[in-house]
């Protein structure tokens, strides 16, 4: 299985982007990502790269049960 994550674009560089996850800040690769993308915008994260851009409501909502499910298993 595998699993991404949302992350929200803070900075843009020329083939990647800064992103937060749930407030944690790492460089993925946008050579994957057909769409353009702007700060803020969502997109979502596998493996160090950005492989879709994420509807907002969706991404966050995405994130909050992925964090809710990992503090149940803690």
């Amino acid at each position: 299985m595998c699993l991404g994550l949302p992350g929200k674009v803070v900075e843009i560089k020329e083939f990647s982007v800064i992103v937060d996850i749930a407030g944690t800040k790492r460089e993925v690769s946008t050579m994957m990502l057909a769409d353009d993308i702007e700060v803020g915008d969502y997109v979502m994260v596998h493996v160090g790269f950005a492989i879709a851009k994420m509807d907002p409501k969706e991404a966050e909502e995405t994130l909050k049960t992925i964090i809710e499910y990992a503090d149940e298993i803690d």
